[in-house]
C-alpha cells in the first residue's frame, strides 16, 4: 500500500447537511487518519451545498467551499466523488446525481425514493461514463444488505426477500404490543422522539418499505425496478383487537416488504403480517430494521440492525465511499442494466396463505350463521371464530351501536377468494364498515 502522503487525496463533495450529511462529515473529520491508514489515502470533504451557511452542524466548515446549488457543486473540477443527501425522487437530487454521473464521478447517495425511480436509469448514465454508484445506506440504514447482495452471494439463486424496511412502523407496532396502547398514542410520541415526520404518511401507510422493497427486488430477481406494481397497505388500520388476539394465538404483527419470484413472475407486497412469535424477525423490535433472503446455497440468512439515524445511515454512506476509494467495481443493480429483465408482475390476488379477518358483524339473529355460510360456500376453512367483549372495535359508520367485532382465523386460502366472500357478507348487510384483512406468514 502506497504511503499517504504519496496519494493525492479523495476530494468529497456533499449535497445535504441535514443529520446524516452532518455526521458524515463528522466522522471523516474526526478519523481521517484512521481512515487514510486503512485506504494509503486520505478523504477529505473539500465541499458541500446546504441550504444554510449559519446553522451550527458542529463540524468544521473553514477549508469548506459552500455551494447554493447542488448542480454546480456535482460539476465542480475540486471534487472527485459527489454525495447526494437531499432527498426526493426529482428536482435537485435527480439533477445532481445524473450531473455527477454524466461526467464519469463517482455518486453515492442514500436516497431510496430517488432510486426506486430513475434507478434503471441512473445505472444506465453510470455504466456509459464509467462511474460507480453506490446506494448502501438507501435500505435499511445501517445493514450492509445491497452489499451482500452485489457481492457476497455469489451465484446463490434467491426465492425470496422480505423483512421489517420502516422503523417508524416497526416501533408504534412495538410499543402497541408491548403496552397496550392505541396507535394514535404511539405515533404521538413517535414524532415527539423524532422516529416519525410531522407528516407520518410517507411511513405509515407503508410507501417508504415499498420503495426499499423495489430496489431489493431489482437486485434479488436481475429485474427492472418497478416501485409501482406493488401492493401496499400500511398499519393506520391495526388495533388493539389486531394486537390481542394475534398475541393470544402465537403471533405478532409486523410491517412486512415482500418480494419473491414465481412461475408467473415477480410478486411484490407491503403490508401488515402475523408472523409467529418463534420466528427470528419477530423478535426485531423498536426503531431495529430486518431483511431476510431466501437462497439455494444458505438457505435463509436474516441481516438486522438499525435501519434509521445519523451514524447508522453515515456508515453506509461511508463504505461505500471506501468501496469506491479501493477501486471496487461492481455494476451498480448487480448486473449490467442492459441484462435487467422486463419486470413481470405476479397476479397479486392469487397469493395462497392463512388469513386473519375482522368483521363488525351487527348484532342480529343468524348474522354469524350467514358469515360462516358463505365462508364454507367458497371452500373456505376456518381455523378459529373469536368473539369477545375485550376486543370490540367502534365500527366506521354506525357508531359501533349494535355490533359484534367478529374474528376469523382461515386455514391456506387464496387471497382472491377471500376477499370475494368478504365482498358477498357486505352484500349480505349483516356487516358494518369495512373489514380488516390481514395476511399470515409462515416463515
Amino acid at each position: 500500500m502506497a504511503e499517504t502522503g504519496d496519494t493525492a487525496p479523495l476530494r468529497i463533495g456533499v449535497a445535504g447537511l441535514g443529520n446524516v450529511g452532518a455526521t458524515l462529515v463528522r466522522i471523516l473529520q474526526k478519523d481521517g487518519d484512521i481512515l487514510a491508514r486503512k485506504l494509503g489515502r486520505r478523504l477529505v470533504v473539500t465541499a458541500v451545498a446546504a441550504r444554510s451557511r449559519s446553522r451550527d452542524r458542529g463540524i468544521d466548515t473553514a477549508d469548506i467551499t459552500w455551494f447554493d446549488d447542488p448542480v454546480a457543486l456535482a460539476k465542480s473540477d475540486g471534487i472527485d466523488l459527489f454525495v447526494e443527501l437531499i432527498g426526493g425522487e426529482d428536482g435537485p437530487a435527480l439533477a445532481s446525481v445524473k450531473a455527477a454521473l454524466e461526467l464519469g464521478r463517482p455518486v453515492v447517495t442514500a436516497n431510496k425514493a430517488l432510486l426506486a425511480r430513475h434507478g434503471v436509469a441512473l445505472a444506465r448514465v453510470a455504466e456509459e461514463s464509467g462511474a460507480q454508484l453506490g446506494f448502501e445506506a438507501a435500505v435499511a440504514g445501517g445493514i450492509p444488505v445491497i452489499k451482500t447482495l452485489r457481492e457476497g452471494l455469489g451465484s446463490a439463486r434467491i426465492a425470496r426477500v422480505y423483512g421489517i424496511m420502516n422503523g417508524t412502523c416497526n416501533y408504534i407496532l412495538t410499543r402497541m404490543g408491548n403496552e397496550g396502547i392505541s396507535f394514535a398514542e404511539c405515533l404521538k410520541d413517535a414524532q415527539a422522539l423524532g422516529y416519525a415526520e410531522a407528516d407520518p404518511s410517507f411511513d405509515v401507510e407503508g410507501y417508504d418499505t415499498a420503495h426499499k422493497l423495489a430496489i431489493l427486488a431489482s437486485l434479488c430477481f436481475g429485474c427492472e425496478i418497478a416501485p409501482d406494481e406493488i401492493l401496499v397497505e400500511g398499519i393506520t388500520g391495526i388495533t388493539q383487537a389486531d394486537i390481542k388476539v394475534a398475541a393470544d394465538l402465537g403471533y405478532r404483527i409486523k410491517l412486512l416488504g415482500i418480494a419473491q419470484r414465481s412461475p408467473e413472475g415477480i410478486e411484490q407486497r407491503v403490508h401488515p403480517t402475523l408472523v409467529p412469535r418463534s420466528s427470528a424477525i419477530a423478535g426485531v423490535d423498536g426503531v431495529l430494521n430486518a431483511i431476510a433472503l431466501e437462497t439455494d446455497h444458505v438457505h435463509e440468512l436474516l441481516l438486522a440492525g438499525p435501519g434509521a439515524g445519523g451514524p447508522p445511515t453515515a456508515s453506509s454512506v461511508l463504505s461505500d465511499i471506501l468501496d469506491i476509494a479501493r477501486g471496487t467495481r461492481v455494476p451498480p443493480l448487480g448486473v449490467p442494466s442492459h441484462e435487467l429483465t422486463p419486470y413481470r408482475r405476479a397476479p397479486m390476488r392469487a397469493h395462497e396463505g392463512g388469513y386473519y379477518i375482522r368483521l363488525n358483524a351487527k348484532d342480529v339473529p343468524g348474522a354469524l350463521a350467514a358469515i360462516a355460510s358463505r365462508m364454507g360456500e367458497s371452500g373456505i376453512s376456518l381455523e378459529s371464530v373469536i368473539q369477545r367483549p375485550d376486543l370490540q372495535v367502534t365500527a366506521e359508520e354506525g357508531g359501533g351501536a349494535g355490533t359484534r367485532t367478529v374474528i376469523l382465523l382461515t386455514h391456506s386460502t387464496f387471497e382472491a377468494v377471500v376477499r370475494e366472500t368478504i365482498a358477498r357478507i357486505a352484500g349480505d348487510g349483516f356487516t358494518v364498515g369495512e373489514p380488516q384483512l390481514i395476511r399470515i406468514e409462515a416463515l
